[in-house]
C-alpha cells in the first residue's frame, strides 16, 4: 500500500461529504495517515432519464468504484450502503460502517403548496419502495386526495429539489440523512414532513455509510478501526434479510432494525404477488440469533 490511502467517490456534494467524514474518521483513527479523494462520475451519474432498475440496478454506482479497487488505482471506496448490491466484486468486502445518521424518508414539498381536495397527489420518486408506501398512506398524509400518481425522479439532491421548484411535483421523497448532511434543513424555502421508519420503513442500510476494501490489504486493515458496531449489527441484518429475499431495487421491499438493550428489533414491508405484507420482529445479535431472526423476517415477508 502506498503512504497515501486513495478512497473513491462519485462527484455529487452528498458523496463527497459523505467521503470527507470518513476520511476524517480514518484520520483520527489512524493519526498520520494521508487521505487523497479521487472523484469518477458512475453510469447511475451519467444516466438520469431512467429508472435504476432499467439499467443495471443499484450496482450502476457502485461496479466502477469495485473495478478501480481491483485494479490498485483507489484503496477504498465509500458507499451510501443502502445503494450496495447484495453481492460485492470478488475479493472485495465491507471494511466498516458508520454510525447510523437519522434513517427516515421525508416528503418535501415548496412552502406554502397545498393539494387540492379530490386531486392526484404528483410525488416525485423512481424507488418502488416509497411508491407502494406512499400510496397506502395517502389518506394519513394527504385526507382530501384522490390518491398518489408517482413519477421518476433521480439526480442528486439538489437536482431533484430544482424539478420540485419548477413544478414538476406537489412533493419529493427524500431520505433525511442527505437533507442533514448537506445541511438542507435549514433552508426556510421547503416544508419538510418526516416519515415514522416504523410505519414508513426505509431501505435497507438507509442513514449508513459503507466503507469498500479489497480484503486481507493493509488499507481493509486500517479501516476496520473505525467500524461502528451497531451500525455494523444493522447492516448485516438488513443485507442478510435482502438478499434471502433476492430483492433487487426493482421491488418494493423496505427493512430496518434498531439495536435495543443487547437486542436487534426489525420492521419490514413487502409487496408480492399483489399482496402486502409487514413484519415487526425481535431477535438476539449473535450470529446464531441475527441468521434465525433474518430466516423469520424473510419467511414474513415473502
Amino acid at each position: 500500500m502506498n503512504d497515501i490511502i486513495r478512497i473513491g467517490t462519485r462527484k455529487s456534494a452528498l458523496a463527497l461529504i459523505q467521503t470527507q467524514l470518513v476520511a476524517d474518521e480514518l484520520r483520527q483513527v489512524c493519526p498520520g495517515i494521508q487521505v487523497e479523494i479521487v472523484t469518477k462520475d458512475t453510469l447511475g451519474d451519467r444516466i438520469l432519464d431512467k429508472p435504476l432498475q432499467e439499467f443495471g440496478g443499484k450496482g450502476v454506482f457502485v461496479s466502477e468504484f469495485e473495478q478501480a479497487i481491483q485494479e490498485g488505482v483507489i484503496d477504498l471506496a465509500v458507499h451510501s450502503a443502502k445503494d450496495l448490491p447484495m453481492e460485492l466484486a470478488e475479493g472485495l468486502t465491507i471494511a466498516a460502517v458508520s454510525g447510523r445518521e437519522d434513517p427516515r424518508d421525508v416528503l418535501v414539498t415548496m412552502r406554502g403548496h397545498e393539494i387540492q381536495p379530490e386531486s392526484m397527489v404528483r410525488i416525485g420518486t423512481s424507488s418502488p419502495r416509497r411508491q407502494l408506501q406512499a400510496g397506502l398512506m395517502c389518506k394519513t398524509l394527504w385526507p382530501g386526495a384522490a390518491g398518489t400518481e408517482c413519477s421518476t425522479l433521480r439526480g442528486n439532491v439538489h437536482t431533484r429539489l430544482r424539478k420540485l421548484e419548477e413544478g414538476n411535483f406537489d412533493c419529493i421523497i427524500l431520505a433525511a440523512a442527505g437533507l442533514k448532511r448537506l445541511g438542507l434543513l435549514e433552508q426556510d424555502t421547503y416544508e419538510y414532513t418526516f416519515l415514522n421508519p416504523e410505519e414508513f420503513i426505509p431501505a435497507g442500510g438507509q442513514g449508513l455509510m459503507a466503507v469498500e476494501a479489497k480484503a486481507g490489504t493493509m488499507a481493509h486493515s486500517l479501516t476496520q478501526a473505525m467500524d461502528h458496531a451497531h451500525g455494523r449489527l444493522c447492516l448485516e441484518l438488513e443485507r442478510r434479510v435482502l438478499k434471502l429475499l433476492d430483492a433487487g431495487c426493482h421491488e418494493p421491499i423496505g427493512i430496518y432494525s434498531v439495536p435495543d438493550n443487547g437486542q436487534l428489533e426489525v420492521w419490514g414491508i413487502s409487496s408480492r404477488r399483489g399482496e402486502v405484507k409487514r413484519i415487526h420482529m425481535t431477535g438476539g445479535t449473535s450470529r446464531e440469533d441475527m441468521e434465525k431472526l433474518a430466516l423469520e423476517a424473510w419467511k414474513g415477508l415473502m
